[in-house]
């Protein structure tokens, strides 16, 4: 795991997420047993950090309204990245070109997040039609397909092969974010959160990020719907399975008779709850599939 929040830190530190950072080399520093020089590096970055900003992340009025303006300001660069002017037909051949065949997952996301500023028609069939006939599709290459083609206000239905399932889903129905899913998705999360709080002040953060990977890929397979059912049980047995499913990556430990007692899972609920695992370890074994099989 030290690889994965090494990644993460770089990647808060180009997008100058210097809160996020900050908090991660908190939790980085609260680990054990890694390399004593691995401490350093973060216990000095942390240092400059708080001192080059201080007020990053405090919770402050000013501070809020600060960090509210630089991310308006980031979006808006951002959109002009991805919106160019000039799009002749050359540039959008290259934007589907890398969509259908970069080696790299991120550079076809980057590719899909372009592809919908694209003023052009035909790009809606090129994705459907790459999307549709393309069986070795990553399911986080689908999900943001399906983004994308809910962003530039494709409708229709698509099936598609997920995570080893035939599955039938609406275009305009997508989630374009964490908070899009439907209630009780989000009413699992916040389970965990209130949990989590008290253990460790940076859990929820972490719940919230494993959360949403792990939605990209279980998103309209089976295990996705039944998690959708608004019994207080089941928000209870995926709640619990999410934490084991947090401690594991974050800890590579967790004690399953506590977390079934936190969230009261009986032996009646203990099958239901197991299944919540189930789907939430296989999301972790591609996970880690990809992270040992890293693209060229």
């Amino acid at each position: 795991m030290l690889d994965h929040y090494q990644i993460q830190l770089t990647r808060m530190l180009e997008s100058e997420q210097y809160g996020e950072a900050k908090r991660l080399l908190r939790f980085l520093l609260q680990c054990k047993g890694e390399d004593a020089r691995h401490y350093e590096e973060w216990g000095s970055l942390l240092t400059w950090l708080e001192m080059a900003f201080p007020e990053d992340g405090d919770g402050s009025d000013s501070a809020g309204a600060a960090n509210s303006e630089d991310a308006e300001e980031e979006r808006v660069l951002r959109e002009q990245m991805l919106n160019p002017p000039g799009q002749d037909e050359a540039y959008i051949k290259q934007v589907l070109y890398i969509m259908e065949h970069h080696p790299m997952l991120d550079q076809q996301v980057l590719a899909l997040e372009r592809a919908a500023y694209i003023q052009d028609p035909e790009v809606d069939t090129a994705i459907v039609n790459w999307l549709s006939n393309t069986t070795d599709l990553h399911p986080i290459l689908q999900f943001k397909a399906l983004q994308c083609l809910r962003k530039r206000e494709a409708t229709g239905m698509l099936l598609l092969n997920r995570m080893g399932e035939m599955v039938e889903l609406d275009i305009e129905s997508t989630p374009l974010s964490i908070d899009d899913f439907p209630q009780p998705i989000g009413r699992i999360l916040e389970r965990v959160e209130q949990v989590t709080e008290s253990e460790d002040p940076t859990l929820p953060h972490f719940a919230r990020e494993l959360w949403k990977e792990s939605l990209q890929f279980l998103y309209g397979t089976s295990a996705y719907t039944w998690m959708l059912r608004e019994e207080d049980d089941t928000v209870d047995c995926c709640a619990a399975a999410l934490h084991l499913t947090l401690l594991l990556t974050v800890y590579g430990t967790a004690n399953d008779d506590d977390i079934r007692e936190v969230y009261g899972i009986t032996e009646s609920l203990r099958f239901r709850y197991e299944q919540a695992c189930r789907a939430l370890r296989q999301v972790a074994v591609l996970q880690r599939s990809d992270e040992d099989n890293p693209q060229p």
